[in-house]
Formats: C-alpha cells, structure tokens, sequence
C-alpha cells in the first residue's frame, strides 16, 4: 500500500514538473503573441503594457499593407517546399542504395555523407557563391533552392531507417518477380513515411527560417524570403517601426511552422518511437 502511494506521488510531481517545464517553454512565445498585440506607442518604455488591454491588430495591418509581404511569403512557400521536396526524393533515393545495394566504394561514399555532416554552410559559402555567380543563378528560385539539397543528414536519416527494414521482405518481391524500382517504390517507400514526414518537417523548417543564403543569393527585393524581407523592412531592430510590430513581424513567419508541426505531429511521434525502439 506504501508503494501505491509512494508511486502515486511520483507520478504527481512528475506532472507538476512537466507542467512547469512546459509553461517555462511556452512564456516566450505568448510574451512575443501578447507584445505584437499591442500599440508600439504603449510599448514605449514600459515592454510591461503586453499584459493589459487594450488590444490591437494594427501591427498585422502594417504587415500585410506592406505591398511586398505577400511576395516574400510566396517565396517561402515554394523554395520550401521545392527544397522539402527534392530532399525527400534524393535521399529516399540515397538512402535505399546505401542500405539495400551492394556497389563498389559504397562504404568509402557513405563516410564521405558522414563528414558532410561535419562542415558548416558557412565554410563553403564563397565557392558556393562564385559557382551560382558564374552560373547566373543568383535572384532566382533554382539559386535558391539547389543548396538546400545537399542533405547528409538526410541522407544518414534514411539509410539509418531503410537498414531497419527486414530484408526478408525484399526477398520476397524479388521472388514474385519485383524490381529494385518495384521494390523501392511499393515495399520500402511505404513503410518509410513515418520517416519521410519527420525529415519533411525538419528540412522545411530549417528551409523556411534560413536567413543567410537568401540573403546573400537574392538582391532584389522580388526575390527576398519571408525572412530576409521582414528583416529588411525592419532595418534598425525597434527603431524603426516599435517593438510590437517585430514582435507581430516574428509571430508572421512562425504561423506556417506550426501549422506543419501541427498536420504531421502523429507521423513525427511515431517515427522518433521507432527510432527509439531501434
């Protein structure tokens, strides 16, 4: 009986704690929420006013009176989801051939995936810059969507995965007369997309909140992200426009994150419990 209620009140202060931690996680962001909420005017000073009303939309207003806005979110959309895309295709590809086929240097190729993982974008940033310079890419989508492929992470993520798969069920296509495509395509492919919606959510995250390629490929304001534009239209942090209006300004750029965290959360959990298991 002790120990009922012994574990009983573990199992309470494990709550609390999470409960803690989760309000701890979540305060900066409904601080961020309640700022952009509020006049820049009362914001003067006094950062304090987010917690009374009145309330306001005005700074979303200024957003979307913003001609350009609208332009840079649609260039967010599809430099992320064209990168989202291409990198589920090139390392669902990469990783099946690393983990199913035999061909030579494959170890010797893998190992060059895993240093991959090792150099920073900024370390390559010049040549990268002088190939799209002379390749006259720069201020375009191709310009900013090609970097983004270069996924070793992916890549590892899928091999990692694809390895995990019994290959007694490639045995088997192959007996009812499958290809390496057939099998790919109607076996692997399927069973890895609790895999594919992770990596998905991951690559367009990273994609959508990229800052520094985008702002040294795009130089017209045409071509600006969604991040590289709102940082521009807010030159000098507070300064210019008020603390309220970077706050509704961060708020903005995050909404579609969450609405893709939100749509593949199931797929995400799953796949981080195999993985676990594994």
């Amino acid at each position: 009986m002790a120990a009922q209620v012994d574990r009983a009140r573990l199992t309470r202060a494990g709550y609390v704690a999470l409960t803690i931690g989760a309000i701890l996680m979540v305060s900066p962001l409904l601080w961020a929420l309640l700022l952009s909420l509020k006049s820049n005017a009362s914001l003067v000073g006094n950062s304090g006013a987010a917690f009374h009303p009145p309330y306001t939309l005005e700074n979303y207003a200024a957003i979307f009176g913003n001609s350009s806005t609208m332009r840079w979110l649609l260039n967010s959309i599809i430099v992320s989801l064209c990168t989202t895309a291409g990198v589920l295709i090139l390392a669902s590809l990469a990783g099946y051939g690393f983990a199913r086929l035999e061909f030579p240097f494959r170890r010797t190729l893998f190992v060059f995936v895993l240093v991959g993982l090792a150099i920073p974008s900024q370390a390559v940033i010049l040549p990268q810059h002088q190939l799209f310079a002379w390749l006259h890419l720069h201020n375009s989508y191709p310009g900013l969507v090609l970097p983004g492929l270069v996924a070793p992470f992916g890549v590892f993520f899928m091999t990692t995965y694809m390895r995990a798969i019994p290959k007694e069920l490639d045995e088997a296509a192959m007996l009812d007369g499958a290809s390496r495509w057939k099998i790919f395509r109607s076996v692997i492919l399927p069973l890895t997309i609790p895999a594919q919606s992770t990596l998905a959510v991951f690559t367009f995250l990273g994609s959508w909140n990229d800052y520094w390629w985008p702002l040294i490929s795009a130089t017209r304001s045409n071509m600006y992200t969604l991040t590289v534009g709102l940082a521009a239209s807010q030159m000098n942090y507070a300064q210019t426009s008020g603390l309220g209006f970077l706050m509704a300004q961060a708020v903005f750029a995050s909404v579609p994150i969450f609405i893709v965290y939100i749509v593949f959360q199931k797929q995400i959990v799953r796949a981080m419990a195999g993985a676990a298991v594994r």
